[in-house]
């Protein structure tokens, strides 16, 4: 099959579109052919290396697959049905996993991360509780796009964050993928939504997505726009995932009693925290990773409904993924950048 490989960590440049094994299956896994794979923030870093973190080499990166089943070493699977992917895998034995919560199994991994080859190639395998069918109005491209950051932001806003109709919320980077997936589901469950984006084009998106209130977060202090917009109360749930450069700012933002949830730290994990301003205004500070499989099936219904419609900036075909990579890297897009497999 062809698909994108690295066999070195570094720059876009690195990344070779050649030849490649086919995968071969074993006893409870599907192959599925490739129609579309949309970029996350992990596939950069995977390709430039993170810390205590082996990568197998040759690597093929794509957590957000969507395509057709062509192939089963399980049974009842109906061949060429039309599926995305859920892009978390676990062992679907253990006491996390039969009781649900599968993101948390000691054996989690994610698609196109460590031990399990991704979707920038023609064919991926998966265990056969990954696939997620998906209804033929559904194209690939916008199927590829929704898995992992609605899953992301579905799991902090609902489950973490245990989000209630009239809170406010404060979306950080909205025109990221999780961001922009945030404002949707924080706006669809009746909360009153305020994002930050780094460009007066990208904020007109965010409020288009259901942000009552927006703010640049290059040229206005965020915590202070906060305090403005909201009578100096601050908001209740705050939605951080992009670190260091923003983390301050975030907690300042909170309300008495508010929570931050955070799923990454784009800009480095450094954070410091005011132990004093915690307790005494009763703060909570939530780590998410990732999501439930049934979770990813409740958000689901409302994508395949047209309630959640996740956000394609840019499409690329598959030989073209550095370029792909170069502009998330970047962070020129608003939304997913999907690269589609002829």
């Amino acid at each position: 099959m062809k698909a994108v490989r690295f066999h070195e960590h570094g720059g876009p440049a690195v990344l070779r579109y050649e030849d490649a094994p086919d995968p071969d299956l074993v006893a409870g896994e599907v192959l599925v052919r490739v129609r579309a794979c949309a970029l996350n923030h992990l596939d950069l870093w995977e390709r430039c290396g993170l810390p205590r973190v082996q990568i197998p080499m040759p690597h093929i990166s794509g957590s957000d697959v969507a395509g057709d089943v062509v192939s089963a070493a399980a049974p009842s699977v109906t061949y060429g049905r039309r599926v995305m992917l859920q892009p978390g895998i676990s062992c679907g034995r253990c006491a996390e996993c039969l009781s649900g919560r599968d993101n948390e199994c000691v054996h989690y991994e994610v698609l196109g991360y460590r031990n399990h080859a991704g979707g920038y190639a023609e064919f991926v395998k998966v265990p056969v509780q990954n696939l997620i069918p998906i209804p033929d109005e559904i194209d690939y491209v916008q199927a590829a796009a929704f898995p992992l950051t609605f899953l992301t932001a579905w799991h902090m806003l609902i489950t973490r964050a245990k989000l209630k109709r009239g809170e406010d919320v404060l979306v950080l980077a909205a025109g990221s993928g999780v961001g922009q997936a945030a404002v949707q589901i924080a706006f669809l469950h009746g909360a009153r939504v305020f994002a930050t984006a780094g460009s007066d084009q990208k904020l007109e998106r965010a409020r288009a997505l259901g942000a009552y209130e927006v703010i640049h977060h290059h040229t206005q202090d965020i915590a202070e726009e906060i305090k403005r917009l909201t009578n100096r109360r601050g908001v209740d749930v705050v939605i951080e995932h992009v670190g260091e450069s923003t983390w301050p700012k975030s907690v300042r933002s909170l309300a008495r009693g508010g929570r931050l949830v955070t799923c990454g730290a784009t800009t480095g994990a450094a954070g410091s925290l005011d132990l004093a301003a915690l307790f005494s205004k009763q703060l909570t500070i939530l780590g998410s990773y990732m999501g439930t499989k049934g979770e990813l099936m409740r958000a689901a219904r409302f994508f395949f409904a047209g309630q959640l419609k996740p956000v394609v900036d840019r499409r690329y075909p598959l030989a073209d993924a550095a370029a792909a990579q170069q502009r998330l890297e970047d962070s020129g897009q608003f939304g997913k950048i999907v690269l589609e497999v002829p």
